[in-house]
């Protein structure tokens, strides 16, 4: 793995996992046993300390009209959000090296993705002029920051150098019709409606961000190794790649587990997903991320170990379009396989980088 500056200067590893939704990540923080390893930092979601900027930047479709149609209190909420989840990031991160653990967290690739990639596309606007309106502020300890030309995320490339990298990844084909389904689940429980579905859903079927964010990670001149890979299909069938990766992030691999849920009693994550949000007394808001959370995580919290079925070792894209078409009807079929055969490159790209035994 990548030797990062906070290496150098001797001071304890911070681990970021990029993921992409309904690419078992939840399942690999359960197997890694993250909450219990001896060594590791990190909040009651495992990380998503960017959702809540996700959320305010795709609020009212926001991403879908160019910045020049954005109010000024637009673009000062969204900044102002992602500068909050930096700090909070900043602050669990400081609470590690107090305690001298291994910062960990996980994020969606794209909820950190500067919003100003999507506005400039809207118009043909600047890129670079967009994505200034969301710059966040790091601490001065960082350095002058800089973006260079495969970071389109908030993180500036001197401060996502301090983390090591890795990546979680699964088969668009079983990724992107497992999203649909936990979004009309999240539909029909009030959370959203049709167009969120619809802009949520197509927001997150891709890997070019992913693939980005690792091809930035393959070009930084202090980070000469490279970045981690796993694959879903390994994490559900191939127990020797997931205590690979567990000792190749510089965790305990003595902590793993393949098995949970003794006597009876499951874990309930999503009962602490959305802990952070007490202090802020929405007992409402906390309520619909609560029941979001637990549909997502409802295969996970029914189990009491990997569920195998879930992942079959091939997948054949036109098969599984015939079925989408039976289960969705044509019109949604014909948006999963577009969606599918345009992330094949990126994630075929991946699988050949994953970790391997």
């Amino acid at each position: 793995m990548a030797i990062t500056r906070l290496e150098q200067n001797d001071q304890p590893n911070r681990l970021l996992l990029i993921s992409v939704p309904r690419t078992a990540s939840n399942l690999l923080l359960k197997i890694l046993n993250i909450p219990n390893q001896p060594n590791v930092l990190t909040s009651p979601k495992g990380g998503y300390f960017f959702f809540d900027a996700f959320m305010a930047a795709g609020k009212e479709g926001r991403l879908n009209k160019p910045l020049s149609q954005w109010t000024d209190n637009d673009k000062t909420e969204v900044q102002n959000a992602f500068q909050i989840s930096l700090d909070n990031l900043e602050a669990y991160s400081a609470r590690a090296r107090a305690e001298n653990k291994i910062m960990f967290a996980k994020e969606h690739a794209f909820w950190v993705t500067n919003p100003g990639v999507f506005t400039s596309m809207r118009d043909g606007s600047n890129k670079a002029d967009d994505m200034k309106t969301f710059h966040v502020t790091t601490p001065d300890s960082y350095g002058a920051p800089t973006f260079s030309a495969h970071n389109d995320t908030i993180l500036p490339d001197q401060y996502l150098r301090t983390w090591k990298l890795a990546f979680i990844i699964r088969h668009p084909a079983l990724a992107w019709p497992s999203l649909y389904r936990a979004m009309q689940k999240i539909s029909q429980a009030g959370y959203m409606d049709e167009d969120g579905i619809k802009g949520m859903g197509m927001a997150n079927m891709s890997m070019s961000w992913t693939r980005q964010l690792f091809d930035w990670a393959m070009e930084q001149p202090d980070v000469p190794s490279q970045p981690l890979v796993i694959d879903a299909n390994d994490v559900i069938h191939n127990p020797a790649v997931v205590v690979r990766f567990c000792e190749l992030a510089g965790l305990d691999t003595g902590s793993m587990q393949f098995e949970w849920g003794g006597n009876g009693v499951v874990e309930k994550k999503s009962e602490t997903w959305s802990a952070d949000l007490a202090s802020a007394g929405d007992a409402a808001e906390i309520k619909r991320q609560r029941s979001a959370a637990a549909i997502m995580l409802s295969t996970l919290e029914g189990s009491t170990g990997i569920v195998k079925d879930k992942a079959p070792a091939d997948v054949d894209v036109d098969v599984e379009v015939a079925k989408w078409k039976v289960e969705f009807g044509d019109e949604v079929a014909a948006v999963l396989e577009k969606a599918t055969r345009d992330a094949m490159d990126d994630y075929e790209y991946l699988k050949e980088r994953r970790v391997t035994v």
